[in-house]
């Protein structure tokens, strides 16, 4: 029989008690975490987001009534709280010096059978559990995460109001400019065939803010991008939006660092200011990526000057040719088994490198399958420029120079992985700069934005742009933590000269750029400032905070790889008359 809730009102939370609360009279509301039956005695451990209290029935009336719980009813509890004896205090509980003696129970909703326990050691499926992600959502890891991602959010708002920040929510219905991504289209009823677009970002609506003369502007908010998923990726996503006026890049650094120091502060933890800064070719050479994770060391080492004159052809034709060899050293690797260097052999043709040559010192002597083509001097001398030591062996690969580097990054990551060198709980933070500012498509015979068509270029290299666009450099920055990109943003092109110049090298004509961006042309001939800004990915930060490697266990009700809301089985159909509303009609 279920009671009513009455006048019944909270006392505590079931994480609340102390030893200090002995002898106080209380009243617990929360769910059955765990019946246990002794016969004389009933034990109820009753749960909140707050943590976890044991009750105990021992009156006939009330054990008789706690037998009749299960799991996850909701119920009230009077009672006493008493010191638990000192052979059943529970240390791994806030709660565990006391239990509260209950005085009258009242069930405030039943349960069914949950299709899971509601534990962090739950052993159900994703899958199952995205289905019924209310019932996953009570699991205290995952409130600890919500917990933690509060925290965070204030400590961002906080700071950014010291700052002279102001929080402007910008349109969630707005126009398609396709800016990479597919977007999400909206279909117009008063405007039949025509849509409106979930924004990828607030990119235009922020510049026009500073157009606005609003000199600061940040938000936390939704975006949408109709894209493959993966751990890091969701089709709609939560970023900390900045744009600054009158801004350089030292301004952005100098805005943003102090506030990764506040949200690292919202979770206990502390980093170091200035963050290390690199540029984005030196990030490909030493790293093999454009987001370095710098929690291991093992810089990418290049040796061609080594094997340029070597007897060894295959390194030395590479040189000839163009590319590069380059080492990476694995700290007390020069113990590997045959095996064990097999297996890296095999893992660096995975990651795209045609080969791998290994080196070591074995005593006096160096140890390599390329000795004898190589000669001992020339190995020596490869392992002296790539700085390894006598108990280090040193893998070696050769090829497109970036394209080198970017397998022994793989196998960088891959090693150090394996080693247990990638601490969760370290935390290295870079900046990466002076990115290219086109890439080439070449699957569209075209040049594109590497972030998007309304960043600047580096001043230096903007009469490059006809002429040598590929060797443009862009006033682009990313911040990486761990090997993730957290964060991207850049100094924005506020000459509409310069930008219909970009709308040109992209392809875009003078009238899709009318059509898709005219407005936005028009506005900048009203006196814009000099402007730049970032977007920081709030979920990628919260969940490397809350050591989870998927962002959907830091948000409330994520979609599956393929976008699907398992929950309420979104997307779905909708009826005739909808359609018809809409004047539109689904094809076969």
């Amino acid at each position: 029989m279920v009671d009513t809730l009455g006048d019944w009102a909270r006392t505590h939370t079931c994480g609340g008690l102390r030893a200090s609360d002995a002898g106080r009279d209380v009243l617990l509301l929360g769910w059955v975490h765990k019946v246990r039956d002794l016969g004389h005695l009933v034990f109820l451990d009753v749960r909140d987001r707050y943590g976890l209290t044991q009750v105990i029935a021992d009156d006939e009336a009330l054990r008789t009534r706690a037998r009749q719980l299960r799991a996850e009813f909701v119920i009230g509890v009077k009672g006493r709280v008493r010191p638990r004896a000192p052979e059943a205090i529970n240390r791994r509980l806030p709660t565990g010096e006391v239990e509260v003696q209950a005085a009258e129970l009242r069930v405030l909703s039943e349960a069914r059978v949950p299709p899971f326990v509601v534990a962090d050691d739950v052993a159900a499926s994703e899958e199952l559990r995205l289905k019924y992600r209310y019932l996953d959502l009570r699991r205290p890891s995952l409130q600890a995460n919500f917990g933690l991602r509060h925290r965070v959010t204030m400590a961002v708002r906080q700071y950014f109001d010291g700052a002279g920040f102001w929080e402007v929510e910008t349109p969630v219905l707005a126009k398609s400019t396709p800016e990479g991504a597919r977007d999400y289209l909206v279909p117009s009823r008063v405007h039949p065939g025509e849509f409106y677009a979930l924004p990828q970002s607030p990119q235009i609506l922020k510049q026009l803010l500073m157009v606005s003369g609003f000199d600061r502007y940040f938000q936390i908010v939704k975006c949408f991008r109709d894209e493959d998923l993966r751990a890091d990726r969701q089709p709609e996503f939560t970023q900390i939006d900045v744009e600054l006026s009158f801004a350089t890049r030292e301004l952005v650094f100098a805005a943003i660092e102090p506030l990764m120091q506040r949200i690292f502060e919202a979770a206990g933890l502390h980093v170091d200011v200035p963050f290390p800064r690199m540029t984005y070719a030196d990030a490909i050479a030493r790293y093999g990526s454009d987001k370095p994770d710098l929690r291991v060391g093992m810089a990418i080492a290049d040796v061609s000057g080594v094997f340029a004159g070597s007897t060894f052809g295959v390194f030395r034709d590479a040189v000839a040719a163009g590319g590069a060899v380059r080492g990476l050293v694995v700290p007390g690797g020069g113990r590997a088994s045959r095996r064990e260097l097999d297996a890296l052999t095999g893992e660096a043709k995975a990651a795209g490198a045609g080969g791998l040559a290994w080196v070591r010192q074995a005593g006096s002597a160096v140890q390599s399958p390329i000795l004898n083509a190589a000669g001992e001097a020339t190995l020596r001398a490869a392992l002296e420029a790539a700085g390894a030591g006598e108990a280090d062996l040193l893998l070696l690969a050769s090829g497109a120079p970036d394209a080198t580097s970017r397998a022994l990054g793989r196998l960088r990551l891959s090693v150090a992985d394996a080693r247990g060198w990638l601490e969760p709980g370290a935390f290295a933070f870079t900046w990466v700069t002076d990115f290219p500012l086109l890439e080439w498509d070449s699957e569209e015979r075209r040049w594109v934005a590497m972030h998007h068509p309304f960043t600047s270029p580096v001043e230096a290299h903007i009469d490059r742009l006809e002429e040598e666009p590929g060797k443009a450099l862009a006033q682009a920055y990313d911040l990486v933590l761990n090997g993730s990109e957290i964060g991207g943003g850049s100094i924005r092109i506020h000459d509409t000269g310069l930008q219909r110049r970009m709308f040109s090298l992209l392809g875009i004509s003078e009238e899709q750029a009318r059509l898709r961006f005219g407005f936005f042309l028009e506005a900048l001939e009203y006196g814009t400032p000099p402007h730049g800004g970032i977007a920081l990915g709030l979920d990628r930060i919260v969940a490397i905070l809350a050591g989870e490697p998927s962002i959907r266990d830091v948000i409330a009700f994520p979609k599956t790889a393929q976008a699907v809301d398992l929950m309420s089985s979104a997307p779905a159909p909708v009826d005739d008359r909808q359609l018809r509303e809409l004047k539109l009609r689904i094809g076969d």
